[in-house]
């Protein structure tokens, strides 16, 4: 089984795509498949499916649902070129004590991939290999097509999974910035940081690098308008002062001084860095 969730869900078997067009049994398709191989309990499934007022049909519903995927991977499974050793659908979406597993036997799952392939480029950047960190980050970063499950109607399970894995992916965004930076890429990646801080209004490192680009592309004053932005903005929205790595670069700059390191003004930052807007 392959499994897609960084974008559109899509999940496949022998090929055949076993992704519901219904939107409940979507939902209980993209839970499991966001916790492939493992037990999803029922709770979090009725959870999802009907926050915390389920109807007294909730488990029996579920069950209809469960049988609905059920069919679908029945029919995908038939039609195994292989003539492998044959599985049924309850092989494939196993009941289990406590709740429902997807068994993906050995198939792919592009968030699992972008996990081993960004904590690749993690280490590569912890080793000084910058050039090694930006294609491995880069290569993370181009399995996503979109927002995690985009096409997905979402309920408090689903909403708390699609802001964990969008808080990776920007974390991965920004060390894969960074190398760049540190490779002197530095107006390749002007245009990039200048559309990600419109998105993202109060987050320090994003506007950090964009004023570290502008600085060592000769837009001094650019570099020093993003950062009043920013003050503006996380006053305005947040009650914060820019962190104090922040304030250093802002003063470096003003001073025409050498910047700081990036990981010093990451640093200065603390929790908040991680902050969106």
């Amino acid at each position: 089984m392959d499994i897609e969730v960084l974008g559109a869900l899509a999940v496949r078997e022998n090929g055949v795509s076993v992704t519901p067009t219904a939107p409940k049994p979507r939902q209980v398709l993209a839970l499991l498949a966001l916790h492939a191989d493992q037990v999803v309990p029922v709770g979090m499934l009725i959870e999802e499916l009907w926050g915390d007022r389920p109807p007294r049909s909730a488990r029996t519903t579920l069950q209809t649902y469960v049988l609905q995927l059920r069919d679908l991977i029945a029919t995908a499974l038939e039609k195994d070129p292989e003539g492998t050793e044959p599985r049924t659908a309850k092989d494939v979406l196993v009941t289990t004590p406590g709740g429902y597993l997807l068994n993906t036997g050995g198939g792919t799952s592009d968030v699992r991939e972008f996990e081993r392939m960004a904590g690749t480029g993690y280490r590569a950047m912890d080793a000084g290999d910058f050039p090694g960190a930006a294609r491995q980050l880069r290569d993370a970063l181009a399995l996503w097509t979109g927002s995690a499950l985009a096409d997905v109607q979402t309920g408090t399970q689903l909403e708390m999974e699609t802001r964990r894995l969008d808080e990776t992916r920007l974390c991965a965004l920004d060390q894969r910035i960074e190398a760049d930076l540190r490779l002197g890429r530095h107006r390749e990646l002007l245009g990039e940081l200048t559309m990600l801080v419109s998105r993202y209004r109060t987050h320090e490192t994003l506007h950090g690098q964009l004023m570290l680009a502008l600085h060592r592309s000769g837009r001094r004053s650019e570099a020093l308008d993003v950062y009043q932005r920013l003050r503006t903005a996380l006053v305005r929205e947040l009650g914060l002062e820019p962190s104090a790595g922040l304030r250093r670069l802002q003063r470096s700059i003003l001073m025409a001084g050498p910047e700081p390191a990036l990981d010093q003004v990451a640093a200065g930052g603390g929790d908040r860095l991680s902050r969106v807007g």
